[in-house]
């Protein structure tokens, strides 16, 4: 059973290869035959700035606000940005993040490594409440808010801009840096990004691994106007730069002319997965967008999370548990996330929603006290 349980596993977004598996090697034959940067040279900012000016190519459209190349850092991946930016902005001997009350764990993985504590603010169906936000920003004189306002992760929410407009108040009010995490979104920008509304606070990051791939660790971080050289040093001093080669792999994939094909042909095929598990789950308590990787679960009648992640694993299913994404003294909503895992099967997959389905069909019987 230990090959349905790894066929099986909704933990993390799956990628259809949609041609740019194949593009990837035909570039990366080009760059190992004539590298631009040379095999022989440390990196450089200015060796670098071609694959910079591709990411911004690649984010065109994206409501950044006035941008330049300059004010970009390659990293490797978005995790690794969001280091980058929690080191150019942290300062003090206990420093304070706030997450939102369910978070992406990587924003927390990041805090406890630099030593910073990590509180949750209160959420509402647009996102971060901004009277709690103003409230944990004065009790714990916290540095910055990291969010995820385009794709929430886990719950898949999208913070409308009034919303937007208020939690960037508070921001300025309480002098609080926002690092705004995209990586998550496939489709158009909805709204405009924190960078956009809060020019001098707001730090912006993603990566190709939710649209291209995953393997190559390819992300970028955009500074806050007057940040760039603080943050330029957090990856001077941390890593140096990108293999050079690597760079030089970004500069040409990133502006090839298939690449805008391949982004459509994923997001697409991972929308036909979400209709699939839709069509399974949909009469259930769902936050689902055809356009984002995963989709959010609230169980009905007497099913617990853990119970019910157990009962699928079960079933040679893996998916995740709110928990993974609470704070760990709190007490998370009975849901949970599944990843649209593309590289299955659809029958494979047809036939795991299918299970899901039948589990939330027979909630265990409740227990009489």
């Amino acid at each position: 059973s230990g090959g349905v349980t790894a066929e099986a596993s909704f933990i993390s977004p799956g990628l259809p290869n949609m041609g740019q598996a194949r593009l990837i090697r035909q570039l990366m034959a080009e760059v190992a035959n004539d590298p631009p940067s040379g095999l022989m040279h440390y990196p450089s900012r200015a060796m670098f700035r071609p694959a910079r000016e591709a990411v911004l190519t690649w984010l065109k459209g994206t409501p950044l606000g006035p941008v330049s190349q300059d004010d970009l850092v390659l990293c490797h991946g978005g995790q690794n940005g969001i280091c980058l930016a929690l080191q150019a902005i942290l300062t003090g001997p206990k420093p304070v993040i706030l997450v939102e009350e369910l978070a992406y764990p990587g924003f927390r993985r990041a805090g406890q490594l630099l030593r910073a504590d990590v509180v949750p603010v209160a959420m509402d169906g647009q996102g971060i409440v901004p009277e709690a936000l103003d409230k944990a920003a004065m009790e714990h004189g916290a540095a910055v808010l990291c969010t995820s306002p385009e794709v929430h992760n886990p719950t898949g929410l999208f913070t409308p801009l009034e919303r937007r407009r208020q939690i960037a108040e508070v921001a300025r009010a309480r002098v609080l840096q926002i690092i705004e995490d995209d990586c998550y979104r496939m489709g158009s920008a909805r709204a405009p990004s924190y960078r956009a509304l809060l020019p001098g606070q707001g730090w912006y990051l993603s990566s190709i691994s939710k649209t291209l791939t995953p393997a190559l660790r390819i992300g970028f971080v955009i500074a806050p106007e007057g940040r760039a050289a603080d943050l330029r040093r957090s990856a001077e001093h941390g890593f140096f730069g990108l293999a050079t080669p690597l760079a030089d792999l970004t500069a040409r994939l990133l502006i090839h002319p298939e690449v805008d094909r391949i982004t459509t042909a994923v997001t697409a095929r991972v929308g036909t997965y979400v209709e699939c598990l839709v069509n399974h789950l949909g009469g259930f308590d769902l936050n689902w967008r055809r356009d984002v990787p995963f989709v959010w679960l609230k169980l009905p009648g007497s099913w617990r999370a853990t119970a019910f992640c157990q009962a699928a694993a079960d079933q040679g299913i893996r998916i995740r548990s709110a928990e993974d994404f609470a704070d760990r003294d709190s007490r998370p909503p009975h849901a949970v996330r599944i990843a649209i895992n593309a590289q299955m099967p659809m029958e494979l997959f047809d036939a795991a929603m299918g299970k899901l389905r039948q589990l939330l069909d027979n909630p265990p019987e409740r227990i009489g006290v």
